[in-house]
């Protein structure tokens, strides 16, 4: 089966409503030193395509109730950088034109730019995940990933086309990221939905933070080890989580977007996801 239940391992602060995923293809090549996908997809940093994926999941939709929504995705991005030349998304998002399926998209990647002539005679709605606006700092982050830059850039060309639009600014770093929140926020003001959520480690990624950031690790560390273990995650305390998010919350709201929270124990309205937006 490639469409599956979304969160299979049943995480207690997951506050998603019902909804199904789909990874187009495995692994991902922005590599993000944060990723949590390498925690358990062997070479996630290597992209590789499914044998057989568009007609097995031709078989699926057929059968698929179109109730639900199918999000692209969460374990790997749906545009990763050989997606320009393959175009096996676009293949997918073909197919869920035909069977009618309703479609959350996320990315890192300003490649969907591409497909909005298809986005926008499906039910979906898009979204980025943007880090920080500092394009340095993201670099540093997200060294493969496409500039926040020309996400923010493909993603007011898909309000333009009538797409319900929405974004991520997910990890918030402490000391780092969250010292540009107000800039990414700015440069997101046009979006109806954003979700936040604090850095959390685990093992492998604590690993790539303290190596690729010693001097910010130094000071952000003695923090995790005050926090709280969630399901294999390290996470910040929760009085400094819910200081930021509150914080956070009150200046999405001001701007008139609603305001979403991903695992963090704290509120959501009126959806954590962005799948309210989705017709």
């Amino acid at each position: 089966m490639y469409i599956r239940p979304f969160d299979p391992w049943k995480a207690k602060l997951c506050t998603c409503p019902f909804k199904y995923t789909l990874n187009v293809y495995t692994g991902c090549d922005h590599a993000c030193v944060y990723c949590y996908i390498t925690s358990y997809i062997p070479n996630a940093f290597r992209v590789r395509t499914k044998e057989g994926l568009l007609p097995k999941l031709e078989r699926e939709l057929r059968k698929f109730d179109r109730r639900y929504i199918i999000a692209l995705s969460y374990s790997s991005d749906p545009y990763p950088t050989v997606e320009r030349e393959l175009g096996i998304t676009r293949k997918v998002l073909e197919l869920f034109r035909r069977y009618d399926v309703r479609c959350l998209l996320l990315t890192k990647s300003d490649i969907f730019e591409r497909d909005i002539d298809l986005l926008s005679e499906l039910r979906c709605a898009v979204g980025i995940t943007v880090t920080t606006v500092d394009e340095r700092k993201a670099k540093l982050l997200e060294p493969n990933a496409p500039s926040p830059k020309a996400r923010i850039r493909a993603l007011k060309k898909a309000k333009k086309a009538g797409i319900p639009v929405y974004a991520r600014i997910d990890p918030i770093i402490p000391f780092y990221t969250w010292e540009d929140f107000d800039e990414t926020l700015d440069a997101l003001s046009f979006v109806s939905h954003i979700t936040v959520s604090t850095l959390k480690l685990r093992p492998d990624s604590k690993r790539r933070m303290f190596a690729k950031f010693p001097g910010q690790m130094e000071k952000l560390w003695p923090l995790y080890e005050r926090g709280e273990r969630i399901g294999g995650y390290y996470y910040l305390p929760r009085e400094l989580r819910f200081q930021i998010l509150r914080e956070a919350e009150k200046k999405i709201t001001e701007r008139g977007i609603t305001f979403g929270s991903c695992r963090e124990g704290y509120r959501s309205f009126p959806s954590c996801d962005g799948s309210h937006l989705v017709p």
